[in-house]
């Protein structure tokens, strides 16, 4: 009897402290939430205050979650290679090529090697997550249930996709689809990633000698998919005050500025990524590679990758193989090809997070020299009057008796990277004569004009970035540039110029006026063309006819970019190319006719900014209510870039990337800063903010941007703490 309370005794015991111990989690986090306080202002941006830099963390994952918790959940999905188990077989190879980079294993053991005070944040990410997710039951998450510290280390920098995605998924599939030992034959194969839309992005830095304050300004105009990114800001008693946008589900502003300092990430061309052919050998059943003299065993990693197969779950096994030069991605000529590309998460997210609580350009400068953001420019500035630019910052020092810009012989030890280029030896602008620089996706090498570096100084791999249009653009804009303010920053940004027709258009007039045409439309369109003054807007007939007529140029011949330093008189010239331009132009005539009803169409009518749902993959409709935008497609140069096209089932262009969230900031005693979002903040269609900037966007309205605490309680319209809303 005694044996048996004794026991029964024993089972309470065990019951009562398993009750006790599944909500100690959730007692720490309501702990948390009460530090934390969220100010949400008149346009619903989250405004996160807390004591400590991790709590304040914790506030902006929830307040993200809140905002949009599927794109918060997508990334991570994505990231941490688990994408099959919601899309299903076709998204396999893209977990493959996640696990080929880093395993969930070493993804703790790299949150295991971090700093404390790093390990705090990304618990304080966690917890954030999880903590919505518990308060909000209603939510069933599609596929991650726990989100765990060790997340982030799969997405240590802003760019979602970054060096990774530029890895095609074809090759890695052409490679372990069946029997991964196989030799394979490389094929000539595009990439997967297909963006008619060129992504990028827009920064510029004045100095105090071209405003009107004697203030630095700084324009911050990424090109994104709409929604993209939200606008967040966190604050700190820790010295965090970072405002800007975040990329869904990351603890630290990607673009954006604190009191003293601003930044602006442009995608850059640097080369950072090689492929090394690899000489592989089987011996007593061991794959091994030739490294020198010697053989070195190749790794294999076993994975398992889940897929949803209908209503199931289901699983491949892949072994996957490693050299020291990286991961094995495909091959060339029957020959085993490692891909390798920067991977130290630890420092990446070490630079993301101090790159927001830096005070001026020699904190910013000494954080730049943690050299791991591989994937980006960067423009800057401070409120110490400096403007500086950096042109990429993960460079790779390779051996100049090799090209690197095609696959090296890995056997060979001399084709190893030999470290890291130093910042110094990179191409940086600090504090130019003219007082200006911009970067738009465009070579460093007119960054600053007359006082931009010199090409010759530089190996190729550092600036193999072209010319582009919004480049040209911008330098045209800038040479005049005086007495600026914000809102003249906003209309130089906003400059409405289409230089790449000024390219296009005239040989096509050429081959009119020499050859004619029976048609009077085609009369009446050419008229259009030369009176146009090359200006993108809602009225625009000219422009309507130009986008059309672009895209079927550059469809036909493939270029664009390379016509940026070429002579017009030049181009076009005989008259067989002459008809050809003629025909072409007639075909897009006629298609727009077929369309529109008539050729003779204002550019707002077609192009259009329209939000039906908050889906991540949005559909579009012809019928329902839409906002006429007179903005054009960066790839004509346009600085405000408007990436619309037809969707299934529309006539119209429906607009998906480009501006996204665009801010201008001013540095001095007291900052002050202008801001606008593509739409609006919250993801839900009830929301009074799902598309409450809209009007504004398409308007070229911007908000002030509520920095201060007295000016973030003015706005306010809501106030409260994580869980109790």
């Amino acid at each position: 009897m005694r044996h048996s309370n004794y026991l029964f005794i024993l089972l309470l015991i065990l019951l009562l402290n398993c009750r006790v111990s599944a909500p100690m989690e959730v007692v720490e986090w309501e702990s948390r939430a009460e530090k934390v306080e969220i100010i949400r202002d008149d346009f619903g941006i989250p405004h996160i205050y807390a004591k400590s830099d991790a709590d304040a963390v914790f506030g902006m994952l929830y307040a993200q979650c809140e905002d949009d918790f599927r794109r918060v959940e997508r990334n991570y999905i994505w990231a941490t290679g688990r994408l099959a188990q919601l899309e299903g077989e076709k998204a396999i190879y893209s977990d493959v090529r996640a696990q080929l980079y880093m395993t969930d294993s070493e993804a703790i053991a790299a949150y295991n090697s971090a700093p404390e005070w790093l390990k705090e944040l990304c618990k304080a990410f966690a917890d954030g997550i999880n903590y919505y997710l518990h308060t909000h039951p209603e939510v069933e998450p599609y596929v991650i249930t726990r989100y765990e510290p060790w997340f982030p280390m799969y997405f240590s920098e802003g760019s979602i996709g970054g060096d990774i995605e530029q890895i095609p998924l074809n090759k890695i599939k052409s490679f372990y689809e069946e029997d991964q030992t196989a030799i394979l034959t490389e094929t000539n194969e595009e990439k997967d990633i297909k963006d008619d839309e060129p992504r990028g992005s827009n920064g510029v830095a004045l100095s105090g000698a071209l405003t009107s304050s004697g203030n630095t300004i700084l324009l911050i105009n990424p090109h994104t998919t709409f929604y993209f990114r939200p606008e967040v800001h966190v604050v700190s008693e820790e010295g965090l005050n970072a405002y800007g946008a975040v990329t869904w589900g990351q603890f630290f502003i990607y673009q954006g500025f604190n009191e003293k300092t601003g930044w602006m990430h442009t995608s850059t061309q640097v080369d950072f990524i090689d492929e090394f052919i690899e000489e592989i050998h089987s011996k007593d059943g061991k794959l091994q590679y030739r490294y020198g003299n010697e053989m070195r065993d190749v790794e294999t990693i076993p994975v398992n990758i889940k897929y949803k197969d209908g209503e199931d779950v289901k699983e491949r096994h892949f072994n996957l193989y490693r050299t020291h030069h990286g991961p094995v991605t495909h091959t060339i000529d029957g020959k085993w090809v490692a891909t390798k590309i920067n991977w130290d998460p630890v420092n990446a997210l070490i630079q993301s997070y101090t790159r927001t609580k830096t005070k001026n350009y020699e904190e910013f400068r000494e954080m730049m020299n943690i050299r791991s953001n591989s994937s980006n420019n960067t423009v800057f500035a401070d409120a110490e009057g400096n403007i500086a630019y950096f042109h990429g910052n993960f460079i790779p020092r390779r051996n100049p008796e090799f090209d690197f810009s095609k696959p090296v012989d890995g056997s060979d030890p001399t084709t190893d990277w030999q470290g890291l280029h130093t910042v110094d030896e990179c191409i940086t602008i600090v504090n130019p004569d003219n007082g200006w620089i911009q970067n738009c996706n465009s070579t460093p090498f007119t960054a600053s004009g007359v006082h931009s570096p010199a090409k010759e100084n530089f190996p190729v791999y550092m600036g193999p970035d072209s010319e582009n249009f919004r480049g040209i653009n911008a330098v045209r804009l800038l040479e005049n540039a005086s007495e600026m303010d914000i809102d003249k920053m906003i209309q130089l940004a906003y400059d409405p110029h289409v230089l790449a027709f000024e390219k296009i258009i005239p040989p096509l007039i050429s081959a009119y006026d020499r050859t004619g045409s029976k048609r009077s439309e085609i009369q009446e369109a050419i008229e259009v063309f030369k009176s146009w003054n090359f200006q993108s807007g809602e009225e625009s007939i000219a422009m309507t006819i130009a986008h059309f007529y672009g895209m079927a140029f550059v469809s036909k011949y493939g270029i664009l970019n390379q016509l940026t330093g070429a002579d017009v008189k030049t181009l076009f010239t005989s008259p067989g190319e002459q008809k050809e331009l003629l025909a072409l132009f007639e075909e897009v005539l006629d298609g727009i006719k077929e369309d529109f009803g008539s050729w003779n169409v204002a550019w707002g009518d077609i192009n259009r900014f329209q939000r039906l749902s908050g889906d991540i993959d949005l559909q579009y409709d012809d019928e329902k209510e839409s906002l006429p935008v007179g903005f054009a497609s960066g790839r004509w140069g346009s600085l405000a870039s408007f990436g619309a096209s037809a969707k299934t089932g529309t006539k119209k262009l429906y607009g998906n990337s480009g501006n996204s969230f665009i801010a201008v900031v001013e540095f001095g005693d007291t900052l002050k800063a202008k801001s606008i979002l593509a739409g609006g903040q919250n993801s839900n269609p009830e929301s009074p903010h799902f598309f409450d900037q809209a009007q504004r966007y398409t308007n070229v309205q911007f908000k002030d941007v509520a920095f201060y605490r007295q000016d973030v309680e003015s706005r306010a319209r809501e106030t409260y703490q994580p869980g109790k809303r």
